[in-house]
C-alpha cells in the first residue's frame, strides 16, 4: 500500500470512529449556553448581579394599556446565582401575558409596573409556583428602596398570614434594558396567598355569602366600587377583588356589613367593644402597627387590604399589606417624625377609620401589647435585613439609576443609612414614648 492510500484509510478510520461517539447532550433542566445570537445589546446593560427575567412581546408591540393583555414570551436567566434556578431560554422561551398596572405609578412615570399571567404555573425565584405575578417599579423610591421591603418584612415577623414575597430581577422588554424591578407576588385568594374559601361570583345562596371576601379599601372610585358615607361625613370607597362580579344579594350583603362596622365604630362610648364583632383587632392593630413605624399617610386611604373567612361570626382580617410607596415620604427639613399617621395628612390622603378606632380603650391597650412584641423582638433585627436587602441590590441599582436617573439614585446602602434608617429609627423611638407602658395614650 502507498503513502497515499495508507493516508486515506486512517482518515476513513478516524471519520467513522467520530461519527460512533455521542456528542455530550445538555440536560433539559438546565438553561442553555449562551450563543452570539443570544447576546442582548443594550445601551445601558444589566449589572449581572441578579437574575435578569427577559420579555418579548408578539411583534415587540408595545404595552399601552392597563386593561388588555399583550401576547409575549419570558426567560429567566440566574445569572450563576445558584439559590434559584433558571427558567426556559432565549431558544426556549415561555408563554405569558403582560399589561400595564397601578393608579398615579403607570400615569404619570415613565419607567412602568407591569402585570405578567404565565401560560402555566411555575415556582420562581424560591416563590411558590403561580400563574399570576407584579412586576413592582419601585419608581421614586430614592431613599433605599425599602418603602414595600421594610413593611413586608416586618408584618412576617409580626406574624401576619401572609404577606406578597417579593425578589428583585433586573428586566429586558424587547432588548431594552428597563432597570431593576421586583416580582412580587400577585394579591388574589389561593392556597399559598390569601388563603380563604373563593366565593363564586353572582352567589346568592345566603350561607355563601358571609364570607371568601378579599376588598381594598381605596382611593379611587370605581364604578363597581362598594360606596357609603363614613361616620365623619366623607365618602368611603371599597373595591372588589374576591368575588368580582355581584349578584343583588351578595352587594347588599357586604354593603350593610360596612355601615354596620362604621355605625359601631363612631359610637360615643369608646369603651365599647361593638365594633369588634365586625374587625379582627389583633390583625388591624398590627397592620396599624407597620404603617406607623414607616410613617406611610396612605395606610388607610388607599391599598388597604382586608379579607374574611365563610361563617355568620366571620371578621374581616386586616391584611396583607401593599404599596407602601408613601412610607418616609414626608421626610423632609422640618419634619421629625413625630406624629401620628392620621394627622395633618398630605391633601391626596384621606382618614378612614383609624383616626376613630385609635380611640378606643381596648384597640390602645392591645396596640401596647403588639408594640412590645415589635419593640423588643422584631425591631432589634432589622438593621441586619435593611444591610442585606440593599447591599444584594446595590449594583443592579446603579445601572437602574444610569437608565432612570430622575427616578432612583445610586448607591443605594449609602442612601438607606443616610435616610431610611434614619427616619425608621427617628419614628419608632416617638412611638415608643407614645406606647411604652410607662406613659399614657
Amino acid at each position: 500500500m502507498n503513502k497515499t492510500n495508507l493516508l486515506i484509510s486512517i482518515l476513513i478510520m478516524a471519520l467513522t470512529f467520530a461519527a460512533c461517539v455521542d456528542e455530550p447532550r445538555i440536560p433539559e433542566h438546565e438553561p442553555e449556553p449562551p450563543t452570539p445570537e443570544d447576546t442582548v445589546i443594550m445601551d445601558i446593560p444589566y449589572s449581572g448581579t441578579l437574575p435578569v427575567l427577559f420579555i418579548n412581546t408578539e411583534d415587540s408591540c408595545k404595552i399601552d394599556s392597563k386593561d388588555e393583555y399583550v401576547n409575549a414570551e419570558w426567560w429567566l436567566d440566574n445569572m450563576g446565582d445558584k439559590r434559584f434556578e433558571s427558567i426556559g431560554s432565549r431558544k426556549r422561551p415561555l408563554k405569558t401575558e403582560i399589561k400595564g398596572r397601578g393608579n398615579a405609578t403607570w400615569t404619570n412615570l415613565e419607567k412602568k409596573p407591569y402585570r405578567l399571567k404565565f401560560g402555566e404555573k411555575h415556582k420562581v425565584l424560591g416563590m411558590p409556583s403561580s400563574r399570576h405575578w407584579v412586576l413592582m417599579a419601585n419608581a421614586e423610591y430614592w431613599m433605599g428602596q425599602l418603602n414595600d421591603a421594610l413593611p413586608f418584612e416586618i408584618g412576617r415577623r409580626m406574624g401576619m398570614a401572609w404577606n406578597p414575597r417579593m425578589q428583585p430581577v433586573e428586566v429586558v422588554l424587547n432588548g431594552d434594558y428597563i432597570g431593576l424591578y421586583f416580582l412580587t407576588e400577585k394579591i388574589r385568594v389561593a392556597k399559598d396567598r390569601v388563603n380563604i374559601v373563593e366565593q363564586n361570583d353572582f352567589e346568592t345562596d345566603p350561607e355563601h355569602i358571609t364570607g371568601g371576601w378579599l376588598l381594598e379599601i381605596d382611593n379611587y372610585i370605581e364604578p363597581d366600587n362598594i360606596t357609603f358615607i363614613e361616620g365623619n361625613g366623607m365618602p368611603f370607597w371599597v373595591s372588589l377583588h374576591s368575588p368580582e362580579y355581584l349578584s343583588p344579594q351578595q352587594r347588599e350583603f357586604i354593603t350593610n356589613f360596612l355601615i354596620e362596622a362604621d355605625q359601631a365604630i363612631y359610637c360615643s362610648d369608646k369603651s365599647s367593644t361593638e365594633w369588634e364583632k365586625y374587625i379582627d383587632i389583633d390583625s388591624l392593630v398590627i397592620f396599624y402597627i407597620i404603617q406607623e413605624v414607616v410613617d406611610n399617610p396612605e395606610a388607610f386611604s388607599g391599598s388597604c387590604y382586608m379579607y374574611n373567612q365563610r361563617g355568620e361570626d366571620t371578621k374581616l382580617i386586616f391584611g396583607p399589606l401593599w404599596d407602601c410607596g408613601s412610607s418616609f415620604q414626608r421626610f423632609g427639613s422640618t419634619y421629625q417624625f413625630d406624629e401620628y399617621i392620621y394627622e395633618n395628612l398630605p391633601s391626596y390622603c384621606r382618614v378612614r377609620w383609624i383616626s376613630e378606632i385609635a380611640k378606643f380603650t381596648h384597640f390602645q391597650e392591645r396596640v401596647r401589647y403588639h408594640w412590645k412584641r415589635f419593640y423588643q423582638n422584631v425591631y432589634p433585627t432589622m438593621d441586619a435585613f435593611m444591610e442585606e436587602f440593599t447591599a444584594r441590590i446595590e449594583a443592579a441599582g446603579n445601572c437602574d439609576h444610569e437608565r432612570w436617573p430622575q427616578y432612583s439614585s445610586d448607591n443605594i446602602p449609602a442612601r438607606m443609612k443616610a435616610f431610611e434608617k434614619p427616619c425608621f429609627d427617628k419614628k419608632v423611638a416617638w412611638l415608643n414614648n407614645q406606647w411604652s407602658e410607662q406613659q399614657p395614650y
